[in-house]
């Protein structure tokens, strides 16, 4: 049976939106947070995770007041991942889901590496493929998160110019702006320098996440918790990649044309 207390619930969460796969447990004994290796292996490795978590616990599922899980932007087949698990077992137990914004536990993993300050505004860039981004931009304002920019399917070059010009946000340019993400390469040294490229407790970030979601009453019923997909394409067809393949040579030859030194 669940806790049924609302100011201490007890709560599952996994993510496998990225190629890390993270799995977490809340209960009034303590938590626990698995990090390891996602990718191909989610789908075989997240059931097992559950359950080891669960009986380290001394808990059934029975006894979980909500399932929470990222529901991306990210990788297609992961997404579909988690939101499968996640429904099945909130199906079978007669759970409520929450559903986490996948960029946004990369934004809440570095508002941990940075101290927990009171207020943070973090831009997050996460590798989409196809020279494409997954971004996003959010400001902590204790208690809680603001999201100034949803997630979107960018143009790396033309997200560090929005973020830049405070374009994405309506509220000028960014003065205190920390980068992070998987997708930061993409943008240049040039246009972002610093930034994490990888989280250091996804995990623990996505139960945090998820606790603040369960107190902000954000739990649904299980066919209601859907995955956040922002393109339908998830690949170059042949004839692309040989244009981009054809074309790399051409803008290399232009960047050392245009840089100090370079040819006339």
């Amino acid at each position: 049976m669940a806790t049924l207390d609302r100011m201490n619930p007890v709560l599952l969460a996994f993510d496998t939106s990225t190629e890390a796969l993270a799995v977490a447990l809340q209960w009034a004994g303590g938590q626990r947070v698995w990090n390891g290796e996602g990718g191909a292996q989610a789908s075989a490795r997240l059931l097992p995770t559950v359950q080891q978590l669960l009986g380290d616990a001394g808990l059934e599922l029975a006894g979980v007041d909500a399932i929470a899980f990222g529901q991306g932007p990210g990788a297609f087949t992961g997404l579909r991942t988690a939101c499968a698990v996640a429904q099945g077992l909130a199906f079978g137990a007669d759970k409520p889901v929450l559903a986490v914004d996948s960029l946004l536990i990369v934004a809440e993993d570095e508002r941990a590496c940075q101290g927990f300050p009171p207020v943070l505004e973090v831009a997050v860039a996460m590798d989409a493929r196809m020279g494409e981004l997954y971004a996003a931009r959010y400001r902590w304002t204790a208690p809680c998160w603001q999201v100034l920019q949803p997630p979107g399917l960018w143009d790396p070059q033309a997200w560090a110019a929005a973020c830049r010009s405070g374009a994405v946000t309506n509220q000028g340019p960014a003065q205190q702006l920390v980068w992070t993400g998987s997708g930061l390469p993409l943008l240049g040294a040039a246009a972002v320098p610093g930034g994490r490229l990888t989280c250091e407790d996804r995990a623990a970030a996505l139960l945090r996440l998820a606790g603040q979601a369960w107190h902000a009453g954000q739990a649904v019923p299980a066919e209601q918790a859907l995955p956040v997909y922002l393109r339908d394409k998830v690949a170059l067809t042949t004839a692309e990649r040989l244009a981009r393949t054809a074309a790399e040579p051409l803008a290399q030859d232009k960047a050392g044309s245009a840089a100090p030194g370079g040819r006339p």
